[in-house]
């Protein structure tokens, strides 16, 4: 039986130093000095190219075996070589001064971030060379969002409240309120956790759907409260909640977006198959009245033919 994988691990830094000195080592010999089966150590073959200083050609570990001999191909892989200090390859350094010019220009920044960016740029384009040149003729531009960003950056920094106009997906409709920001992060988008003074409760808040921010000269005073845990993503429904499937049209897929959900399996229309939990199933009949033609709730049943009674209302009520 193989070991855990700590002891995998062990064994496979071992066995990198052992073919090292023996090119062309036949299997059962191998096998037989680490006190394993040839099936295990052919797992661990199999592993070991995928092992190295970067994922670029001729730094991973190129092993291979025809299952009587162990070669390996490029043992300065991990040679003296691969100790010397990494350097950044053309496309790396393009992408990052790129990156570095483009957030240089964001409203907002704070001035001693934007010069202490500038710095680090002009160490970057130095170091880079020719790679400098052709980044020079790559531009990035940010969209509201790196504004709203910039603006909830400096609200926290300084310790402001700030003004929100923020469209609710759920209800369809933009709302005003005023929040103490707590802090950025980011899962898949980027967010500002907040005490909004509307409900007086803690929200979250999606930045691209800010229609509008204002920085107020009130003092942000959020209560003492323990930032959520983000490690296992931003919404995290409970195993036990009720299972909902809805199937959406090609025009309904943007429910995959803003809906966590378990699975998202494509239909033959375009549309796709949406398995969520939810501890409020009820509360997706509005979901079911806004897809209109472009989806519907499958299951639960009774949840199913509620929305589609609720539809029928909502359209005799238009008829009246």
């Amino acid at each position: 039986m193989a070991g855990n994988a700590i002891d995998q691990t062990r064994r496979m830094l071992s066995l990198v130093t052992y073919l090292r000195e023996r090119p062309g080592a036949h299997v059962s010999d191998v096998a037989r000095a680490f006190g394993i089966s040839e099936d295990e150590l052919i797992a661990d073959l199999d592993v070991l190219p995928m092992c190295g200083t970067s994922f670029r050609g001729g730094d991973l570990l190129d092993i291979d075996t025809d299952g009587d001999r162990i070669w390996w191909h490029n043992p300065d892989a991990t040679g003296s070589s691969a100790g010397e200090p990494l350097r950044l390859a053309a496309d790396e350094a393009t992408a990052l001064l790129v990156a570095a010019r483009a957030v240089a220009t964001l409203p907002g920044l704070r001035d001693s971030d934007r010069q202490a960016l500038l710095r680090a740029t002009a160490k970057l384009e130095a170091a880079a060379g020719e790679a400098a040149g052709a980044s020079s003729r790559l531009s990035v531009t940010f969209e509201s969002e790196g504004g709203v960003f910039a603006d909830i950056d400096r609200a926290i920094a300084e310790r402001r409240r700030v003004w929100l106009r923020y469209y609710s997906p759920a209800r369809d409709e933009l709302t005003e309120r005023e929040v103490d920001p707590i802090r950025l992060f980011a899962v898949g988008h980027t967010y500002v956790e907040a005490w909004c003074r509307l409900s007086e409760a803690r929200r979250t808040f999606r930045l691209d759907r800010v229609a509008e921010i204002r920085l107020l000269d009130e003092r942000s005073d959020p209560p003492p409260i323990e930032p959520r845990d983000l490690s296992e993503g931003l919404v995290q429904p409970a195993a036990e909640d009720p299972e909902v499937v809805v199937e959406v049209g090609p025009g309904g897929r943007w429910v995959a977006e803003y809906y966590p959900h378990d699975s998202a399996d494509e239909l033959p229309d375009g549309g796709l198959r949406i398995t969520l939990r939810t501890p409020d199933p009820g509360s997706l009949r509005r979901l079911a009245l806004r897809l209109g033609r472009d989806g519907r709730i499958v299951s639960p049943r009774d949840l199913a033919d509620s929305a589609r009674d609720a539809a029928r209302q909502a359209l005799a009520a238009y008829g009246e």
